[in-house]
C-alpha cells in the first residue's frame, strides 16, 4: 500500500496488520529535511518510529515526481541522505529502504529499450540518487503508465501492446522480444540505470493504472479492467522482463478509489479500482 504523505489516522488503522507500506515525504517538506538534520530526525520519529514495528514500513519515497525545473530538485538527494541517517539513528536502516519516485519523462531515449538513457538535463539530478541507491541496496521507484504512452503516440503504439493482449512479439530489440510496452518501459529504465552505474539497482513500479472514463475510446471501463487484470497477472508471475527475467515485479496500483473531486483532466478522476462506497469496479482479485 502507498500513501503520499504521513496520515496518522491511516497509520493507526494499519497497526497490527500485515500490510506493508510505502510512505512519501511530501514534496513541500524536502528542502527543510535536506538542510536541517533535526527536521529529518523529527520526521522519522513522528511518522515512522512512533508506529514501528506495529506498522510495517517498506519504503520511504523522498518526493513524488519532483520536476527537474523545480526549486526543490536539488534537495532530493540530500534529503534522502538525511532520512537514511535518521533511520540509522533509529535502528531501522535495515528494515526500511529510502528512495524517490520518478515519472517516466527523465529518459531522453526509451526506444528501443536497450538504448534507454537519462537525459542530459536529468543526469545531474539522478546520478547522486543512483549512487545512494547502490550504497544502500535500495530500489528506484518508477511510475509506469502504458496508457499515457499509447495516447501520446497511437500511430506507433497499438492498444494491444499497451494492454498486454498482443498475440506475438511487437518489438524485437536484439535478443530481447517485447509483447507489451510495460516491460519495454521497465527495461528502458534498467538500461538507463546501467549507463549510470546502477546495474544492481532494482526497480519498483510505484504507480501504474488505466482510466475508465474521460478520454474515450482509450479511457474506458473495458480497457481499464483488461489492463488491471493483465498487469496484476504479469507482475505476480516469476517471468520478469526480458532484461531482468525470472522474478516478480513489485507494483503499486494507482489508485485505490475514484477521485471525483480531483482537479485536472477528467481522466484523473477515474483511475480508481473501487468506487467511494468501496464497491469494486472490475471484480479484480489480487490473490
Amino acid at each position: 500500500m502507498r500513501i503520499y504523505a504521513p496520515d496518522h489516522e491511516v497509520l493507526n488503522a494499519l497497526r497490527g496488520t500485515n500490510i506493508e507500506l510505502l510512505v512519501d515525504v511530501a514534496n513541500e517538506d524536502i528542502q527543510s529535511i535536506a538542510t536541517n538534520p533535526s527536521a529529518a530526525a523529527n520526521w522519522v520519529q513522528n511518522n515512522i518510529k512512533n508506529y514501528s514495528p506495529a506498522v510495517k514500513f517498506r519504503y520511504i519515497a523522498v518526493g513524488n515526481e519532483v520536476s527537474l525545473s523545480s526549486s526543490i530538485a536539488q534537495y532530493v538527494g540530500p534529503a534522502m541522505e538525511r532520512i537514511q541517517s535518521a533511520l540509522a539513528s533509529a535502528g531501522l536502516q535495515n528494515q526500511i529502504k529510502v528512495s524517490t519516485s520518478i515519472a517516466g519523462n527523465l529518459l531522453s531515449v526509451s526506444y528501443p529499450p536497450s538504448q534507454g538513457s537519462f537525459s542530459n538535463e536529468a543526469r545531474p539530478f539522478i546520478k547522486p540518487i543512483i549512487n545512494l541507491l547502490v550504497q544502500n541496496n535500495a530500489p528506484l521507484l518508477v511510475h509506469v503508465y502504458p496508457y499515457f504512452s499509447y495516447i501520446g503516440d497511437p500511430a506507433n503504439i497499438h492498444l494491444d501492446y499497451a494492454l498486454f493482449t498482443s498475440q506475438g512479439i511487437v518489438v524485437q530489440d536484439g535478443s530481447f522480444g517485447y509483447r507489451n510496452i510495460f516491460y519495454a518501459i521497465l527495461d528502458a529504465h534498467y538500461s538507463a540505470l546501467e549507463k549510470e552505474g546502477g546495474a544492481k539497482v532494482n526497480i519498483v513500479v510505484s504507480e501504474t493504472g488505466w482510466p475508465s472514463d474521460g478520454n474515450p475510446p482509450a479511457a474506458s471501463s473495458g480497457n481499464a479492467g483488461t489492463y488491471y487484470r493483465n498487469v496484476i497477472s504479469h507482475v505476480k508471475s516469476a517471468q520478469g522482463t526480458p532484461r531482468r527475467p525470472g522474478r516478480g515485479i513489485e507494483t503499486y496500483m494507482f489508485a485505490m478509489f475514484e477521485e471525483n473531486q480531483k482537479p485536472g483532466a477528467e481522466t484523473e478522476r477515474h483511475f480508481g479500482l473501487f468506487f467511494p462506497n468501496q464497491q469494486s469496479k472490475y471484480g479484480i482479485s489480487f490473490n
